[in-house]
């Protein structure tokens, strides 16, 4: 069950998980912002103090990369990163540092994208940051919406949702930001599969615990969300993890009690072909103290099956994924390593890895997979 120390209460009122009541259930008066209310998809009242103020929690809008090697000093091969590979670039964001920073505003190939992270529902998702043709800067509000990061444009300050990417208070109201695929792996994975790739640097210009997780225990299927599901859906316990896919219209989740078991399953959604895999490698960012001793929690990746043509199906082979139709194998990242399909790429989805209780609360009508 999820506990923790004075020092981690401490870390947990500074960083957008505060306990206090005081003012936790009013409806935040948004005094000081340049918010324009009056447009807006939600009642004000949904959104619920977390807190730290607007930029309490800081983003990094001035990322610094170095290879993988330079890394190595301080994150072990198992610590989960987010991966990016966007027109041939590969980068990893460390959650033992977006864990305390949540936004990174980013340009990779020269695009504006913004790499982003909510510990409470364990959701990274990645965007293109330009809307309108302009390119925007993203910061943490302070506030929560379903236990989810609410982020603020420094524009004219409109309210979006990190888990949809949907603008709910503002100017911006209607527009939803487009996602980039993006997946959770291990450190080792993601530089064995992107031998050009960079990382994030700890030189953040802040002064940060990296490596701690100041959210101790609170990845239990056990436990309960911090600020309440917000929905009533009974389908898996709250705190399960789901591998969430969208494709079109069309959402599903692959529950991790199936989907650690089975490995690979292959499926359809929305007409699309797809293939779910769940393999070892990466641990979880939020159940020991020290991100580098938590349990394994494994690494995900959703991608469509079909290349050149051709609709592959997979297997595991003693932990390698290999595709029936050559032999050939291939990483979580879709990418074949050996065999005679050496070099091919599987097209990733957009997908993540989510408490159960986020991706229903707002994907009330997703599918769920289960063994047929």
């Amino acid at each position: 069950m999820f506990s923790f120390s004075l020092q981690r209460l401490s870390y947990i009122i500074i960083f957008c998980i505060g306990i206090s009541s005081v003012g936790f259930a009013q409806s935040p008066a948004l005094q000081g912002w340049e918010t324009n209310t009056d447009k807006a998809l939600i009642e004000l009242d949904e959104l619920k103090r977390g807190g730290p103020p607007k930029d309490g929690i800081p983003s990094i809008d001035e990322p610094e990369f170095i290879s993988p090697s330079e890394a190595e000093s301080w994150i072990s091969n198992q610590e989960p990163v987010i991966a990016v590979e966007y027109k041939g670039e590969a980068r990893a964001y460390p959650l033992q540092i977006l864990i305390w920073h949540e936004i990174v505003n980013d340009r990779i190939a020269g695009d504006p994208l913004l790499v982003t992270f909510c510990p409470l529902c364990y959701s990274a998702l990645v965007f293109d940051r330009t809307v309108e043709g302009e390119t925007l800067e993203f910061g943490v509000s302070g506030f929560l919406r379903h236990s989810d990061l609410v982020m603020f444009d420094r524009k004219t300050e409109p309210l979006w949702q990190q888990f949809t990417g949907k603008a709910i208070v503002g100017d911006y109201v209607g527009t939803t930001l487009e996602q980039i695929p993006s997946q959770i792996i291990s450190f080792n994975q993601f530089r064995e599969s992107y031998s050009n790739g960079t990382v994030l640097s700890r030189n953040t210009g802040y002064n940060r615990n990296y490596g701690a997780n100041p959210y101790t225990g609170y990845d239990d299927i056990n436990n309960t969300p911090y600020f309440g599901a917000g929905n009533e859906d009974d389908r898996l316990p709250p705190m399960e993890k789901v591998i969430g896919v969208k494709v079109g219209d069309k959402t599903k989740g692959y529950p991790y009690s199936v989907s650690e078991k089975e490995g690979v399953i292959h499926d359809t959604v929305n007409g699309t072909a797809l293939v779910v895999f769940h393999v070892s490698g990466a641990k979880s960012a939020m159940d020991a103290g020290t991100i580098s001793e938590s349990r394994e929690a494994g690494s995900t990746g959703v991608l469509k099956r079909k290349v050149d043509g051709q609709v592959l199906t997979f297997e595991l082979d003693s932990g390698t994924i290999v595709d029936r139709q050559t032999g050939s194998s291939w990483s979580v990242t879709g990418k074949a390593l050996k065999g005679p399909m050496k070099g091919q790429q599987l097209e990733p989805l957009k997908s993540g890895d989510y408490f159960a209780f986020a991706w229903t609360v707002f994907w009330p009508e997703t599918e769920l997979y289960s063994i047929k």
